[in-house]
């Protein structure tokens, strides 16, 4: 059985947990009980009437989030020559080529998002299995996959997010920080939400939007009506 804390079980008293909020609601009452001594994470979860088994409705993407997320990522940028030299000035946290292939396979990930250019992507693919299962691996349809280095680092730097439906055909994202303002996170929270809806595969049946929970990091579950939401 999961151990829950005194606080988690006092903010569980503090609202319906049948409800289904509006969007304003959600996001005040989950700023309201994220109580914890640090600035937490803001995070969606939307259920999609999806099956990821099916190729076709795979969902996967990155958006740039008006208000970013509220953490600062460092970027490693997979580069030569003047692609390099422009990562360096993009602001790229780590710029290489072998050398930083080789430091990989040495067990170093310090970093939060790779980004490559597509000649480097015979040589960074050595590092499918390492870098896949950390989410760590470029990719095209995230935007890191690139020639143009300066405008993929400065999106990440800006807030961009990737998003990627699981197993149970729901995509988890952050929206920001306990400390952003109602406004800020009904934007961040909008804009995610209407790139979600635009990514809407022909295959999928009934209402898209199965579900929408969001929570802190230390905090419960609000959940939003999803048939008070465009989708």
């Amino acid at each position: 059985m999961k151990f829950r804390g005194k606080k988690y079980k006092e903010a569980l008293t503090k609202y319906d947990h049948n409800q289904l909020y509006t969007v304003e609601e959600a996001l005040q009452l989950v700023k309201d009980l994220a109580t914890a001594k640090f600035d937490e994470t803001i995070e969606l979860a939307v259920k999609l009437s999806v099956d990821p088994r099916h190729a076709d409705q795979q969902i996967r993407g990155a958006v740039v989030l008006p208000h970013g997320t509220g953490r600062t990522r460092s970027v490693l940028v997979f580069a030569k020559g003047d692609k390099a030299r422009e990562a360096e000035q993009a602001g790229a946290d780590f710029v290489g080529a072998e050398d930083i292939v080789a430091k990989i396979q040495g067990g170093w990930f310090g970093f939060d998002v790779a980004v490559a250019t597509p000649d480097m992507m015979g040589t960074v693919g050595k590092l499918g299995r390492l870098l896949g299962p950390k989410g760590l691996m470029p990719n095209p349809k995230t935007g890191t996959v690139t020639f143009e280095v300066e405008r993929a680092v400065q999106e990440v730097k800006a807030g961009k997010i990737a998003y990627r439906v699981d197993k149970s055909g729901i995509i988890h994202a952050p929206i920001g920080r306990a400390s952003f303002s109602i406004e800020q996170l009904q934007e961040n929270f909008q804009t995610l939400l209407e790139t979600l809806i635009k990514a809407r595969p022909a295959a999928a049946k009934g209402h898209y939007l199965k579900s929408i929970v969001i929570s802190s990091t230390m905090g419960p579950g609000i959940k939003i009506n999803p048939l008070k939401v465009t989708g």
